[in-house]
């Protein structure tokens, strides 16, 4: 199979999708690895260290995407890079459908197979290809969220030490949703010595948090009473609330948001699927923040891109596999063979087939 590597376009997306070390492993299978000149290089890879691997390094972009049968990359396809899709492509990243639209209607349009990294999922309901990058978008949210906070050259921030220090209160962390993303922003902020909240509609989920956490944080359920009341006095809020494919619901409202002292900061991870704070839209990396009400918010939509040695190193060691095994006996019989996989088919020849994607596009439904 011919496997192809394309450089990421998003705005400061440094991450790539395979390393010289899966390459490798690809040509020992005997297969094609074509890799756009310099994908790696911001994740530490030379071309060198591809061409040693057995690649081929081709200088443009559309030669690897109009040679490769299939394409791995990190983010979603960009809307220059529309033109490259052809019905004899499978395409395997995080698509994040719910949120763009456009992509979808040009996957169909063209034809192409399209599987989504965000809902390859197991039997026992874990995301396996979404974890690494939720469990480092945890921790930089909190990471980030707190330099938000000081001062600085802006000016903005309120000015704290989330874990205050002898005879000064401590800082309030409200983070929406105890998925991987939650604790792992929740981990980060509890270690500071922040006063932590965390909120998730799952009775089993707050217990198991309960049962971590122990006094070290607060667990519990949503209501629209308790979320005011918390996002009220919260110096930071992140938002990491997931609904696999689908969009992220609309937790923290407007008037919640009004609520809030100026100079507090919210860090809305689900803002690839569309954000589950309502002031909340996408940022760059080159303009990460923006001002609402007074509240800074922080809303890019790759936090990891900001740390890509361990980012790419994560996200290749749990996407190889799946990738090995595509390549060595072709996408049909991967996806019968392998019922994890065949949950992250999204579109298959142009036509939305995942259930909970169908259910937002259903005009373009298989």
């Amino acid at each position: 199979m011919i496997i192809g590597v394309t450089k990421e376009v998003k705005d400061g997306e440094t991450r790539v999708a395979l390393t010289p070390d899966g390459v490798a492993t690809l040509i020992r299978s005997g297969h094609t690895v074509l890799v756009e000149k310099n994908a790696g290089i911001a994740s530490g890879f030379t071309d060198r260290m591809y061409r040693d691997s057995g690649a081929t390094i081709l200088p443009k972009a559309p030669d690897v995407w109009k040679k490769s049968q299939l394409l791995v990359k990190v983010k979603e396809p960009l809307a220059a890079e529309y033109k490259y899709f052809h019905p004899d492509l499978v395409l395997f990243t995080y698509l994040h459908l719910a949120g763009v639209p456009p992509l979808t209607r040009s996957l169909c349009q063209k034809g192409v197979t399209a599987l989504g990294y965000e809902t390859v999922e197991l039997p026992d309901g874990q995301l396996p290809l979404l974890t690494p990058m939720s469990e480092v978008a945890g921790r930089v949210a909190a990471q980030v969220g707190t330099r938000l906070l000081h001062r600085g050259s802006n000016g903005q921030g309120k000015g704290i030490l989330l874990g205050g220090v002898t005879g000064t209160k401590r800082g309030v962390v409200t983070v929406i949703g105890g998925g991987v993303v939650g604790v792992k922003a929740a981990d980060v902020a509890v270690g500071m010595g922040a006063e932590v909240v965390i909120f998730d509609i799952s009775k089993e989920r707050r217990e198991k948090l309960q049962q971590y956490y122990g006094p070290r944080a607060t667990i519990l359920a949503p209501s629209t009473d308790l979320l005011t009341q918390w996002v009220k006095k919260s110096d930071l809020l992140i938002g990491a609330v997931l609904v696999a494919g689908d969009k992220a619901p609309k937790v923290i409202t407007k008037r919640m948001v009004q609520q809030m002292e100026p100079g507090s900061v919210i860090v809305d991870v689900a803002i690839d699927q569309g954000g589950c704070v309502e002031t909340a839209r996408p940022t760059t990396h080159k303009q990460p923040t923006y001002l609402k009400y007074g509240i800074i918010h922080y809303c890019v939509t790759n936090m990891p891109a900001l740390t890509p040695m361990t980012s790419t190193e994560g996200l290749t060691i749990a996407t190889f596999p799946y990738i090995h095994q595509i390549a060595e006996i072709g996408l049909e019989a991967a996806l019968a063979r392998n019922p994890a996989l065949a949950k992250g088919l999204q579109i298959n020849k142009g036509k939305v087939v995942h259930p909970v994607v169908a259910k937002l596009f259903r005009s373009l439904a298989a």
